[in-house]
């Protein structure tokens, strides 16, 4: 059984372009698309694709579907196998259209499951919880205020209106043309914001974007703020899948899409794209040998494998947008260790726990608190599985990796001695780790020059997390969003039907707060 996405009754439907009678342009039977990248804004494009009866191919550089939130199968020392990904997602409610997309393979989110808190923990071992807030705004972020140990009520007197104001009225684009040339540290100092839970709340939220809030843009920030807070009464928890990613998310999409004609190309490469003068007019190659003609591309790779096709592609697109391209930055590398304990977590330790002012450490999360696989793994070994993150690594690019791994898996174990003490008497039955440095930078003035859906080719188009979309989505919603809107493009071409997009409002929520932020405004002037 399907089950409502959205509970927030001011969740905004944008409506996609409805069939043609007369499309803008004809195939030469039915169109064919190439889909580069099989993370969540390719598998997005291609199920919006193979739904209104388009011919896919999807092609995935890794062996596995997901992009970053995919997942593999690992061999430990004693010769068992182990789930494994790049870590902990929040799939948190406000993603209504990955949601739609998940709901594909899973009508009623059952492999979905709720997290009752994300517990915040601060140097001085003070913690902010999200449990029991209420969900509407502004009384979500006035009572985690006001029951914050890093937020005085005295602080809320002390905040500066007019640096707070945007706040209160976050619109898509708007906020960008108003805060993209400030970094988000520089913007809550000047709102005056305690840096004590200025350092817990908002760097926690920050570096999931895995950048310090010196390097992130204040835009970001006040969209994040607006996303999860004051625009939408979703609230601030959220779900997590219950086993490992290709378990519960990919393998069964992928049998839905199969179903439906489209065709999976795992562990290959695209090399270049041609443009070629004929019926079909992309030409697209493959490290396998492959040569595929398409009527349409849907490039969703990451930045660094969307940079390398277009140099490797010079016949595609114009000259300023393929700097746009080229102009996308990459996010600081990050490093997750997951440790296989031979000896339990204490059972009030929660599944996820985020942390600040304890470097290199970012968060904790205990799997077998939600997940399967991890739970097999316990009951047969009376253990747990815990998993470790450090974000936005400072790396000293003379050094060795070896050395910078070594460093990092003895600094991650000491804190979470530190944090859960019981976790120091338990043997390591297993250990992985991995680095990473492949998320988009969504950095101080990025924003006008990042390029969008849309490419000088009406049958080429952009996905992914790092590409624009005026509407106020982050993270994997934004993958999920700009993967669907791909779709929407060359569906539009050919006079077939899009899909909706949905979002939480596309401005400040409440009345009250557009008023007080247009007096603001004006008092400025």
């Amino acid at each position: 059984m399907s089950v409502e996405i959205a509970t927030d009754r001011r969740v905004v439907r944008h409506p996609a372009p409805r069939a043609r009678a007369q499309p803008v342009e004809r195939t030469p039977g039915r169109p064919r698309v190439v889909v580069v990248g099989g993370g969540i804004a390719g598998l997005c494009a291609a199920t919006g694709l193979a739904e209104r009866g388009v011919e896919v191919r999807l092609i995935e550089r890794e062996s596995y579907l997901g992009g970053r939130v995919g997942g593999w199968t690992e061999q430990l020392g004693d010769g068992g196998e182990v789930a494994m990904s790049r870590g902990f997602h929040a799939f948190f409610r406000q993603y209504y259209n990955l949601r739609r997309l998940l709901q594909r393979a899973d009508p009623g989110l059952e492999r979905l499951t709720a997290l009752d808190d994300y517990p915040l923990l601060d140097s001085r071992g003070r913690l902010d919880s999200f449990r029991g807030l209420p969900r509407n705004p502004p009384w979500n972020a006035v009572a985690f205020a006001l029951r914050s140990p890093t937020f005085r009520k005295q602080d809320l007197l002390r905040l500066d209106p007019r640096a707070a104001a945007p706040l209160g009225n976050v619109t898509v684009p708007g906020i960008y043309h108003r805060l993209d040339h400030l970094d988000a540290e520089s913007f809550l100092r000047s709102i005056n914001f305690p840096p004590a839970a200025r350092h817990l709340a908002f760097e926690v939220f920050s570096r999931s974007f895995f950048a310090h809030p010196s390097q992130m843009s204040a835009a970001e920030l006040a969209a994040m703020f607006h996303i999860y807070f004051l625009g939408s009464s979703e609230g601030i928890l959220f779900d997590v899948p219950d086993a490992g990613f290709d378990r519960s998310l990919w393998t069964p999409l992928q049998k839905y899409l199969a179903a439906r004609g489209a065709e999976f190309r795992t562990g290959t490469a695209v090399q270049r794209i041609d443009l070629v003068d004929g019926p079909r007019p992309f030409r697209v190659h493959d490290d396998a040998g492959n040569t595929d003609e398409a009527d349409g591309v849907v490039l969703a790779a990451d930045v660094a494998g969307l940079r390398d096709l277009l140099d490797a592609s010079p016949a595609l697109g114009a000259p300023r947008w393929r700097e746009s391209v080229r102009n996308l930055r990459t996010a600081p590398p990050f490093f997750v260790q997951r440790l296989w304990l031979d000896e339990p977590v204490a059972p009030h330790r929660p599944a996820f726990l985020g942390t600040a002012g304890r470097a290199p450490l970012d968060n904790i999360s205990v799997l077998d608190r939600y997940d399967r696989d991890a739970q097999d793994w316990a009951a047969r070994r009376g253990g747990s599985t815990v998993e470790l993150h450090a974000y936005g690594i400072s790396v000293d690019r003379g050094a060795g990796q070896h050395e910078h791994t070594g460093r990092l898996r003895r600094d991650l174990l000491r804190r979470l001695h530190e944090i859960y003490p019981e976790t120091a008497r338990a043997g390591i039955a297993a250990e992985s780790f991995l680095w990473r440095e492949d998320c988009p930078l969504f950095g101080v003035g990025d924003f006008a020059r990042r390029p969008g859906v849309a490419t000088p080719h009406p049958g080429l188009v952009l996905a992914g997390d790092g590409i624009r979309i005026d509407l106020p989505v982050a993270l994997m919603e934004r993958a999920a969003t700009t993967g669907w809107h791909a779709a929407n493009r060359l569906l539009e071409r050919w006079g077939l039907p899009g899909h909706d997009l949905f979002s939480v409002p596309t401005a400040g929520r409440t009345a009250a707060l557009r008023w007080l932020t247009s007096r603001v405004k004006e008092g400025t002037r």
